[in-house]
């Protein structure tokens, strides 16, 4: 399997920071982000304090930020990374449909504006997934629900329900696209995981409850410790050094994600910092 060099995660100012960082230094780059890249600088009506740019929107700085990256080359994939798992000397990144192996990895997923629902954290593992085609096969012939963001979770359910018996589908969306008669789409919004040792039940806003085998919960951010196992955090964020380096060897963190202050400037620069830092580590492990 061909290794990409550098893998970043969040196509925010500090993600597309580090692309274009580690990309002008020769190495090969990923960047793996959403339709919409960093919808706070997109939401902010004036910026007044990055240097050089005084009063300008957040849209046209975005669309800056963009159009500097595409001049690279540098186009965000809309992929899911739904787990990161430490090898020996690189990361293995699942994906919705395939498997990718890079040798650093940057995270800069922004900080998720949601808590997790009560009980989610409690379940995961057991009962509670994030990643349909990595799980589904635990849930043949089994009840399960799917919880979506976005369009994206119809594929998710499509492909359970070729596997499950039933499948409830919560859109957290609108308009909602066709299903199989075994998928039945529920007018209702989630409010809490319940249980024994396993996850038994979802429990909605309405007073209502499913009685499930199994959740799959897609999100724009997933936990972080479930995203990258053993990851280390303090205070619900990345723990860093000074070099944006994690407790994992090759893995980096920059921007909201490694702690406040939440700035443009900083996470500018922990961008640049954290593809600073990869391409030293790849340069390093190659002696």
């Amino acid at each position: 399997m061909e290794r990409v060099d550098v893998a970043i995660i969040g196509c925010g100012p500090a993600g597309l920071s580090a692309a274009i960082n580690a990309k002008w230094r020769g190495k090969e780059v990923v960047l793996f982000g959403t339709k919409l890249c960093s919808p706070a600088l997109h939401k902010a009506h004036q910026i007044d304090n990055y240097l050089g740019f005084p009063a300008m929107a957040g849209e046209d700085l975005r669309q800056r930020f963009l159009e500097h990256a595409e001049s690279m080359g540098i186009k965000p994939e809309l992929q899911t990374v739904s787990a990161a798992y430490p090898m020996s000397g690189y990361f293995e990144l699942q994906l919705r449909n395939d498997n990718l192996q890079v040798t650093t990895l940057v995270l800069a997923t922004g900080v998720a504006v949601a808590r997790p629902l009560p009980g989610e954290e409690k379940y995961i593992g057991r009962g509670i997934s994030y990643c349909a085609t990595c799980d589904g096969n635990f849930y043949r012939g089994k009840v399960v629900a799917v919880i979506s963001e976005d369009a994206h979770g119809e594929e998710e359910a499509l492909f359970l329900a070729s596997l499950a018996e039933k499948v409830y589908y919560l859109p957290l969306y609108a308009p909602v696209g066709r299903l199989p008669e075994n998928v039945e789409i529920v007018d209702d919004k989630p409010a809490e995981f319940s249980g024994g040792d396993r996850l038994e039940k979802l429990e909605l806003k309405s007073g209502k409850s499913l009685d499930i085998d199994g959740c799959f919960v897609l999100k724009e951010q997933l936990p972080l410790t479930q995203l990258v196992p053993g990851l280390e955090l303090a205070d619900r964020h990345i723990k860093v050094d000074r070099r944006m380096a994690t407790n994992i060897p090759g893995l980096f963190a920059a921007g909201d994600v490694a702690g406040r202050p939440y700035q443009l400037a900083k996470a500018v620069a922990e961008g640049q910092l954290a593809a600073l830092s990869a391409v030293s580590y790849i340069d390093s492990q190659k002696k």
